[in-house]
């Protein structure tokens, strides 16, 4: 057999025997927050719409990797999701394909309290939120927006649409928000979300971020118990999943700790990502791009574009590297790759 017909027959496997099986894909780079930590005050250069990926493009391609490279998870990203004006149909047309895969979505909550209960009769899975604090004054200082009761709002609807388990995600800024990790878990644990500290990554679009200054995992749980008896959850349970679960006074409830810099999970990593212009990205920190919109759109038929997402993971690398002193940012930012 030809290496040309192994890379044919296999799926989205990279050199190194991992498997991407979950799939984030990004809906727009637009974002109606403006976060310290991801973008500056005045937002950025948005993608052009000829550009952007249709409904239906995105739709094909989600589909061929659901029915010919084994994806069973689709994540639903941004920018934030919420702006895309198709994405109620997108997620019904996705989670009618078969074999029926996983479909969650990230968001910032704006916009959620007025879609959620659509989302879920399309057959969204559940939610993730991104939520670094529950006061309004900390709210608006990162954010750069007075919207705090918006996310909470959206939080709710989440709930009571039954998008559950409700995930919230929290990155913490030294001198900002930091010493409010205590509190926003007790808030998570009052209403049954599930509450995961993010260490901030280097996916800003102003290139400022400093690993001093960095609040590490190690920090985090220090700051947690002072109020909380934390306990490893069983590792056993993990799998790929990127954060550390702790029992939270014994559980059941729990705390997650995503600390993709200190206590990098490269080893089982089982994502790929396609961004809103239709790229193929094998790595959040990936320098080089994969693209599928060209070929898409010259007429390429689903084998084509199915073989070229395999030949795609193969230039994965074994880790990140932001341990490396010749590491460098991604040319995109965050808010452009989807997380």
């Amino acid at each position: 057999m030809t290496a040309i017909h192994e890379v044919t027959q296999a799926g989205l496997a990279d050199r190194f025997g991992r498997v991407a099986t979950d799939l984030r894909v990004s809906l727009t780079d637009r974002c109606n927050l403006r976060c310290t930590y991801c973008m500056p005050e005045e937002g950025l250069d948005w993608l052009a719409k000829p550009e952007l990926l249709t409904d239906d493009e995105i739709v094909r391609l989600v589909s061929i990797a659901v029915t010919r490279l084994g994806v069973r998870e689709i994540r639903f990203t941004g920018g934030e999701p919420l702006l895309r004006r198709g994405i109620v149909g997108i997620v019904d047309r996705t989670t009618a394909l078969e074999p029926r895969p996983e479909v969650s979505l990230t968001t910032n909550g704006i916009g959620l309290a007025r879609s959620a209960q659509a989302l879920k009769d399309a057959g969204l899975d559940r939610v993730n939120v991104s939520l670094d604090t529950i006061r309004p004054d900390t709210f608006k200082q990162l954010t750069r927006r007075d919207r705090l009761n918006d996310v909470l709002a959206g939080l709710e609807a989440a709930n009571q649409a039954g998008l559950t388990p409700v995930k919230v995600n929290a990155v913490l800024m030294r001198g900002l928000n930091d010493a409010e990790a205590p509190e926003l878990l007790e808030f998570c644990l009052d209403h049954g979300y599930e509450l995961r500290f993010i260490e901030q990554m280097p996916l800003d679009a102003q290139h400022g971020w400093d690993r001093a200054t960095m609040v590490t995992a190690d920090e985090i749980l220090d700051r947690l118990a002072d109020r909380f008896e934390l306990t490893p959850a069983d590792a056993s349970t993990r799998g790929s999943a990127p954060a550390e679960s702790f029992l939270v006074q014994g559980g059941p409830q729990t705390v997650g700790i995503i600390a993709s810099v200190t206590r990098p999970f490269c080893g089982d990593c089982d994502r790929v990502r396609l961004t809103a212009d239709g790229q193929v990205r094998d790595c959040l920190f990936a320098r080089t791009e994969s693209d599928l919109r060209t070929a898409l759109r010259a007429g390429a038929d689903d084998a084509e574009l199915a073989d070229r997402w395999r030949r795609a993971m193969l230039n994965k690398l074994p880790g990140h590297g932001i341990n490396d002193p010749s590491f460098l940012q991604p040319t995109r930012p965050m808010s452009a790759i989807g997380g």
